[in-house]
């Protein structure tokens, strides 16, 4: 009987011409022309010496951690001595983390590979070039055990070039083991060994489109239009022709842009992405600030937490750059990272960032630089669960590394999953404390229910009944929702994109305070809101004067022009000769006040029809009525010319206006620029009484119940388009 070492010679001196043919089978996908009979293979980019050194000190760090008694390789303790040159530049680093983590998803077949082929029992090599072996031999069989390719200045590293040929010694055994490892699991490629998530998520991240935001602060989306088509790209409604320099405005978000992948190289050398006029950034950050854009009014200020990358925060500022509000991001310590973000910023046009060292939860909810701040950013870190390609958006996004080792696997395990949850429980309760806030955007790039839907049903259940806030409620999203499905996915006031070929998965959720049904905003709020403004120069505000008495009497009588006991005047203290400027600032403010109460009356829910003709006979009201919903008819009224008789004086029938508000009319397919919206239109419904004890003359022409007259202008109520802030 053969010895085992015997029969695996024999196996690999019958089955070579197999590899072989084996092996041409595989590189034939790379053929791509035929020259006077002869095949040109288009030969896979070659990694340069530096950048097989930096990913085996990355794999080193984030490879699979095994027990003492299972370990295969022994993959030392001493990490290798990177290259000064380049190793800071960050397409080098994500050269080498891309390279690191492909290593990391194989590593069980590879170090079955290198065991099965005798490499490490037939030489002498150091164990802390064992990283740096499995790194070049994924690459190595990738390329097809073709030889690398370098040019001639190329920087070459001794660890790398001596790595290099010791593979090409054991290529033949090499190929034999990876053959053998295939027919094992019967599959066509070591790619097809791989775990069936890890298996789609390579397969979205091959199509992924980029998605860009425009800096509108230095140039504007026309500017941008323009010059894309000097240069060859042409605008579509969709990404579906992938070979051409194509390119669509996203439907959520008119100021991202979508390119195919295949043109990141060619983007990347164009002056729009050098000057930091278009920005690569997965859309789910967008999405978060576009929903807070939404959400806030000219004034009000931001909180963002957990921002990962330093764009997010410039995109937030760039779309409040209009206003008045102040973006304030937490959580950097170290002065360099502060340094640098600053940099950027200035680099970006950002002016309204302000930097906050402290970590969210070490700041107090009553802290006095926040008192403006109305809503709250909430990035947490997640697991990323929903993102197709781990390494591009943890580099963007300053996320964990750590992450990399469980997403190479297909998932985070129980206990890791368990710790996420917790930290972004915490940071969504600790975010509900702030008293002045109004509004929180929670956002994760994660598919999973435990991180999403259940961490923010726990945190409203968790809300404090005794403290003297209005609670949180779930709001639906404030995004468009363009398609069937995204409005199936958003039912339960969720928004939500599932893993494509077109997206990243993304969770969005908004909670926002309810409205305190006593809140009425007085006179002294409304003075101190204009001299804030600047709308009183040259007019004092006084204390406010106990005029509970006036008040009353003033409700009693019909409403006429301002008497001497109005409250307004009680709270001015005004100079003689300012008297007629100050009389025309009141008299402006106090109309642009009453629009905004006029909306809010007629905004109410009315009584029903049956409450208002209970009674068999229409009752003459005992006083004049000042309210704009019923209409007095003391004065005479003309007579139709068609009525015989004079109508009876004294008979007054009550109009009921009713405002119905028809909902905003979003077009999906609009490629550029806000939503479209329609104007309300107003219908008003003429309720007429009973007929009993009405002349017959009257209630011939006026037999139906009620008669519809429909305003031909539209609405002049001054409107806000977000009530609970």
């Amino acid at each position: 009987m053969l010895d085992p070492t015997s029969e695996r010679d024999l196996f690999d001196q019958e089955n070579m011409e197999e590899i072989s043919q084996l092996a041409s089978l595989e590189m034939s996908g790379d053929v791509v022309a035929n020259t006077n009979s002869s095949t040109v293979v288009l030969e896979k980019p070659s990694y340069p010496d530096s950048v097989y050194v930096t990913a085996a000190n990355i794999f080193q760090g984030i490879r699979i951690q095994r027990s003492p008694d299972k370990v295969i390789i022994n993959y030392g303790s001493e990490p290798l001595q990177p290259s000064s040159s380049r190793s800071e530049d960050e397409s080098f680093q994500r050269l080498s983390y891309e390279l690191a983590f492909s290593t990391l998803k194989y590593q069980d077949i590879l170090e079955s590979i290198l065991i099965d082929s005798y490499i490490f029992s037939s030489t002498t090599i150091a164990s802390q070039l064992n990283s740096l072996i499995i790194v070049m031999l994924y690459d190595f069989q990738d390329r097809k055990f073709q030889p690398r390719i370098l040019s001639e200045n190329e920087e070459t590293i001794p660890e790398v070039q001596e790595v290099e040929n010791l593979l090409n010694g054991f290529k033949t055994k090499l190929a034999a083991a990876l053959a053998r490892c295939r027919i094992k699991h019967d599959a066509l490629s070591i790619y097809h060994i791989l775990p069936e998530t890890v298996r789609k998520q390579e397969q979205r991240a091959s199509t992924l489109p980029l998605y860009a935001w425009i800096n509108t602060s230095k140039i504007s989306l026309e500017e941008v239009y323009n010059n894309l088509r000097r240069k060859g790209y042409s605008k579509v409604k969709s990404i579906t022709s992938v070979n051409e320099k194509v390119y669509a405005v996203d439907q959520h978000c008119f100021n991202v842009l979508i390119f195919p992948a295949h043109l990141k190289t060619d983007l990347l050398n164009i002056d729009l992405i050098k000057d930091y006029k278009l920005i690569f950034q997965d859309k789910s950050r967008s999405l978060a600030v576009h929903s807070v854009k939404a959400l806030i009014n000219i004034d009000d200020d931001v909180l963002m937490v957990n921002t990962g990358s330093w764009y997010t925060v410039a995109h937030m500022s760039i779309l409040t750059s209009g206003h008045t509000s102040k973006i304030f991001v937490c959580g950097i310590q170290q002065e360099e990272k502060d340094f640098n973000a600053r940099k950027l910023f200035t680099r970006m046009g950002c002016q309204n960032i302000e930097i906050l060292h402290e970590t969210f939860l070490s700041i107090e909810s009553k802290d006095h630089r926040l008192q403006n701040v109305k809503v709250i950013l909430l990035l947490p870190r997640c697991s990323s669960l929903g993102v197709s390609n781990p390494v591009e958006f943890i580099l963007n996004e300053h996320e964990d590394k750590s992450l990399l080792q469980d997403l190479s696997q297909g998932g985070l395990p129980k206990d890791k999953l368990e710790t996420l949850v917790q930290q972004q429980f915490e940071q969504l309760t600790h975010a509900m404390k702030f008293t002045k806030v109004q509004a929180i955007v929670y956002c994760t790039c994660s598919v999973s229910k435990e991180e999403n839907e259940d961490v923010v049903e726990k945190a409203l259940e968790y809300q404090s009944s005794g403290v003297k806030m209005q609670p949180y409620r779930l709001s639906p999203p404030v995004l468009p929702l363009c398609t069937l499905k995204e409005i199936e996915l958003s039912m339960d006031r969720f928004f939500r994109l599932e893993p494509s070929d077109m997206n990243n998965g993304c969770f969005l959720s908004i909670l926002t305070r309810e409205r305190d049904p006593s809140e009425t905003v007085s006179v002294k709020d409304v003075l101190a809101r204009a001299a804030a403004k600047g709308l009183l120069e040259g007019v004092e505000v006084g204390k406010t004067l106990k005029r509970d008495k006036k008040r009353k009497k003033s409700k009693a009588l019909p409403s006429r022009a301002p008497h001497h006991g109005d409250p307004l005047r009680d709270h001015l203290a005004v100079d003689g000769n300012d008297t007629s400027n100050v009389q025309m600032k009141i008299s402006e403010l106090l109309h642009r006040e009453s629009k905004i109460s006029t909306s809010t009356k007629m905004s109410a829910p009315a009584k029903t029809v049956s409450q208002a003709g209970t009674s068999s006979q229409v009752r003459k009201p005992s006083k004049p009525l000042s309210t704009p919903l019923v209409r007095n008819f003391s004065r005479p009224v003309e007579r139709p010319t068609n009525f015989v008789r004079a109508r009876p004086e004294g008979k007054v029938i009550p109009l009921k206006p009713i405002e119905i508000v028809l909902p905003p009319v979003i077009f999906p397919l609009s490629s550029q620029g806000p939503r479209v919206q329609m104007p309300a239109t107003h219908f008003y419904y003429r309720f007429i009484g009973s007929k009993v004890g009405v002349p017959r003359y009257l209630t011939s022409s006026t037999s139906r119940r009620k008669e519809k007259v429909k305003e031909s202008t539209t609405s002049s109520h001054v409107r806000h388009p977000r009530p609970w802030l």
